[in-house]
C-alpha cells in the first residue's frame, strides 16, 4: 500500500489533538441559521436593545414557531397578567421593531401568553423536612478525649470546630461499635 492511499480529501481539516467543537459544527449551524433567515439567539439575549427598556421590562421572548414555508414566523411573549393590556396594544410596534432588527418582514405575528407574578418554580408548595431525632450528647469521656485531641491548636475558634469534629467522630464510632455487638 502507497503512502497517497493514506490521504484523505479532506486533509486541510486534519489537525493534531483535539480540536474545538465549535470548528466542528460551525458550517451546520451557520446553514440551519441562514434556512430561517435570522438568529434567534440574538432575539433572545438582545431583547432590551431589540424593543426599548420600557417594553423589555413586561415581555420576555419565549419561543419562536415557524411556518412550514419558512416565512412568517410566531413570536411568542410571556407577559405577566397586569400588563397584558398595555403590552397587547403594542404588539404591533413589538412585530416592527424586530422586523427592523433583522431587516425584513421575519415575524408575521406577535402572541402573548399570560403569566403570574410567580413562576411555576417560585409558587410551589414549602415542604419542611422530616424532623430530626435529637442529636445525643457525648459523654464525659467523649469530651475530654476530644479536648485533649485539639488541645494543640493556638486559635480558639479552630480548636473549638476541632473539638466538636473529635466529639461527632468518637460518638458515631461508639454507635458502631454498639450496633455490632448488638447484630
Amino acid at each position: 500500500m502507497s503512502d497517497t492511499s493514506r490521504t484523505t480529501p479532506n486533509a486541510e481539516r486534519r489537525t493534531r489533538g483535539f480540536e474545538p467543537a465549535s470548528k466542528l459544527v460551525r458550517e451546520r449551524i451557520r446553514t440551519a441559521g441562514e434556512a430561517r433567515g435570522f438568529a434567534v439567539a440574538r432575539l433572545f439575549t438582545h431583547w432590551p436593545e431589540v424593543v426599548g427598556e420600557d417594553l423589555a421590562r413586561l415581555t420576555r421572548p419565549v419561543k419562536i414557531g415557524y411556518a412550514k414555508g419558512g416565512f412568517g414566523a410566531t413570536l411568542t411573549l410571556l407577559v405577566e397578567g397586569a400588563a397584558a393590556p398595555m403590552v397587547d396594544m403594542s404588539r404591533e410596534r413589538i412585530r416592527e421593531k424586530v422586523n427592523a432588527c433583522y431587516g425584513y418582514n421575519a415575524i408575521s405575528r406577535v402572541v402573548l401568553t399570560q403569566t403570574s407574578a410567580t413562576g411555576f418554580a417560585e409558587g410551589q408548595a414549602q415542604f419542611a423536612p422530616a424532623p430530626r431525632a435529637a442529636r445525643p450528647e457525648p459523654t464525659p469521656a467523649q469530651r475530654a478525649e476530644a479536648r485533649e485531641t485539639a488541645e494543640g491548636c493556638a486559635d480558639a475558634g479552630l480548636r473549638a470546630a476541632l473539638e466538636q469534629l473529635a466529639e461527632n467522630v468518637l460518638m458515631k464510632s461508639a454507635r458502631r461499635a454498639k450496633e455490632r455487638k448488638a447484630d
